[in-house]
């Protein structure tokens, strides 16, 4: 129940900031919606597919459609209000990166794989509807050119994941990576925080 509410919250968060994005975009109201549940939904359904569970949580189920719904319609009707929060795509975008680390990762880790692996899954989990809302709103993805971005993700996924491997308490283990994948992308958008590209000649 504790996951599931998790993966609830972090399905809004994402799909608010593909809301806002489509919204900034100017895209009709099926855009935006569509959109929002594309933000959600894409890194779960690279998850599931990569650990062999199909159909992909995200179309076995009403639920997440619902919650992309939901959000795409409050961005269409609250976006000043949503728009007056400090960079609301961004802002969102890393709780959602903090709340999926945490699904991608356990799931990954219920389904077997080595705790570094289940933490390269759980950060594609956590990037991937990034990716998926940049693309379609014609944008070069954040992952490939802003702040500490997957790196964070990455950290998120292997405190769970080792948490896990040594048995700590869920709960704990959930919220230490989900803050340390969250703070760490928000302090890297407050500071500027980047990986610097190699050295041209």
């Amino acid at each position: 129940m504790f996951l599931t509410i998790v993966d609830f919250v972090g399905c809004f968060a994402f799909a608010v900031s593909g809301g806002v994005r489509a919204v900034e975009r100017r895209l009709d109201p099926f855009g935006i919606v569509f959109l929002a549940f594309v933000a959600a939904t894409f890194g779960g359904i690279i998850r599931d597919v990569v650990i062999g569970a199909v159909p992909p949580v995200a179309f076995a189920t009403w639920h997440y459609f619902a919650i992309s719904c939901l959000a795409g319609l409050a961005c269409i009707f609250a976006y000043k209000p949503i728009a007056r929060l400090a960079a609301p795509v961004a802002v969102f975008d890393a709780i959602g990166l903090g709340l999926y680390v945490v699904i991608g990762t356990r799931k990954a880790m219920d389904a077997g794989l080595s705790p570094l692996m289940a933490a390269v899954l759980g950060m594609l989990t956590a990037i991937g509807g990034g990716i998926g809302r940049d693309i379609l709103a014609a944008q070069t993805p954040m992952v490939l050119h802003k702040e500490i971005y997957a790196l964070a993700a990455l950290l998120g996924a292997l405190v769970v994941s080792v948490g896990d491997y040594y048995h700590l308490p869920d709960l704990l283990v959930a919220a230490a990576g989900a803050a340390t994948a969250t703070l760490l992308r928000l302090a890297a958008m407050r500071w500027d925080w980047n990986l610097r590209p190699p050295h041209q000649r």
